[in-house]
C-alpha cells in the first residue's frame, strides 16, 4: 500500500502558489487511482497554518507541518532537514513536490539520505494498473518516456503547468507538528534578505498568459541598412510592461554578443527557450523575428496557441508550426500593438 506525501513550501504571503497546487492535484489523482493508497500533506516554512487552511479540504489523511523561523527562507541545510523529517513522519513511499528551484535543489539530497530514488522534470503521473507511472522528456525534450520504479521511497518533482491546479474553499486545518532538529552547522548560512528587481522589471513570468519570444532578427540590419537595437529594446520592454507577458529568446539572440553585433541588454540565457533552454507552459505564444527551426520550436510544444511574426512567408513557422503566421515587419507590428495597448490601458 502506497503512502503518497505531497510536499510544499508556503509563499511569502503564507499561501501555496500555483506550482504547489498543480502538484497537489496530481498527488490526489494518483492516491485516488491506487487501491489502498493514502495521501499525506507535508508543509515546511516559517508559518504553515495559512497554507494548511488553504488545503484543508484536499482529503489528506494527515497534515504534517514543520514550522519555525529557520525554515522560512530557502536554504539547503535547513530545507533538507525539514523535508527528511516530514518524509520519515509520514512513512512516505512516494513523495510528490513541485519542481521549483527550492525543491529541485533539496530533494535529491533527501532521496540520498533515505536511500530512495528521484525523478525530476516529470510532466505527468498515472496510477497505471496498480503500479504508479510517470512521464518525462529526454534528449532535450525530443523523446517522451514512461517510467516505473520499484525502489521506495520514490521522489517525484512535477513540472509546473502540467495540469490544472487543485482548488477548493479554505477551511480550518489541524496540523500535526513534526520536530526537525537543527544543529549549529545547519545555521552557518544566514539569510540576510532578498534582492530582486521591481515587479515591472521582471521579464520571466511563469504564470503569464502570453509568452513573447524575440529572435535575432530584432538586432539585424533593417530595410534602411541600419540596426535599431535601441528601438527594439523600447518596443519589447514597452509591450512587456503593458501586457505583463513573459519574455523568451532564441539561443541565437542571447549568444549574439559574442559575434560583435548589437544586443538587447535585458536579455540573458535565463530567457532562452528551446532545445538548449526552457520549455515554458503558457496558454498563448507569440514569436517575433525568429524562423521557427526545430531546436527552437521544441521549447514550444506545451504552448497551446502559437502565433508568429516574420517577413519570410516560407520560414519554418509557416510549415505547420504556428497556428497563425503574420507576414509583416515585427517593428511595425509592435509599434501598432503598443499604441493600441496604450490607448486601451493608458
Amino acid at each position: 500500500m502506497e503512502t503518497i506525501l505531497f510536499l510544499a513550501n508556503p509563499e511569502a504571503d503564507g499561501t501555496l502558489g500555483r506550482a504547489a497546487l498543480d502538484s497537489l492535484a496530481a498527488a490526489r489523482a494518483l492516491a485516488t487511482g491506487l487501491a489502498g493508497a493514502k495521501l499525506v500533506a507535508g508543509l515546511a516554512g516559517g508559518d504553515v497554518q495559512p497554507a494548511a487552511n488553504q488545503i484543508a479540504a484536499c482529503g489528506a489523511a494527515r497534515l504534517l507541518g514543520v514550522a519555525a523561523p529557520d525554515f522560512a527562507h530557502s536554504r539547503y541545510a535547513t530545507d533538507v532537514v525539514a523535508a527528511e523529517a516530514l518524509c520519515r513522519a509520514a512513512a512516505a513511499t512516494i513523495v510528490v513536490a513541485p519542481a521549483t528551484s527550492r525543491w529541485n535543489r533539496v530533494l535529491p539530497g533527501v532521496a540520498q539520505r533515505l536511500h530512495g530514488r528521484i525523478d525530476t522534470h516529470v510532466t505527468g503521473m498515472a496510477p497505471g494498473e496498480g503500479r504508479p507511472t510517470i512521464t518525462r522528456w529526454y534528449y532535450r525534450q525530443r523523446m517522451e518516456a514512461v517510467v516505473q520504479r520499484s525502489q521506495r521511497p520514490w521522489f517525484i518533482l512535477l513540472e509546473p503547468g502540467c495540469g490544472e491546479p487543485w482548488t477548493a474553499a479554505a477551511g480550518q486545518a489541524t496540523i500535526e507538528t513534526v520536530a526537525a532538529t537543527l544543529t549549529d552547522a545547519d545555521r552557518r548560512t544566514t539569510v540576510v534578505g532578498i534582492q530582486a528587481p521591481p515587479a515591472d522589471e521582471q521579464t520571466i513570468r511563469p504564470d503569464a498568459k502570453l509568452l513573447f519570444v524575440a529572435g535575432a532578427g530584432w538586432t539585424k540590419t533593417q530595410p534602411d541598412g541600419k540596426a535599431h537595437a535601441a528601438e527594439a529594446e523600447s518596443l519589447i520592454l514597452g509591450f512587456l510592461a503593458k501586457s505583463k507577458a513573459s519574455l523568451g529568446s532564441t539561443k541565437s539572440l542571447v549568444d549574439i554578443s559574442g559575434e560583435g553585433q548589437a544586443v538587447l541588454k535585458f536579455m540573458t540565457h535565463l530567457n532562452q527557450v528551446g532545445q538548449t533552454g526552457s520549455t515554458p507552459r503558457h496558454p498563448k505564444g507569440l514569436a517575433t523575428c525568429c524562423h521557427g527551426e526545430e531546436p527552437h520550436t521544441v521549447g514550444w510544444r506545451f504552448i497551446n496557441e502559437r502565433r508568429a511574426v516574420n517577413l519570410n512567408p516560407n520560414c519554418s513557422w509557416a510549415q505547420g508550426k504556428a497556428d497563425v503566421l503574420y507576414v509583416a515587419d515585427a517593428f511595425a507590428v509592435m509599434r501598432k500593438v503598443n499604441a493600441l495597448l496604450a490607448a486601451t490601458h493608458g
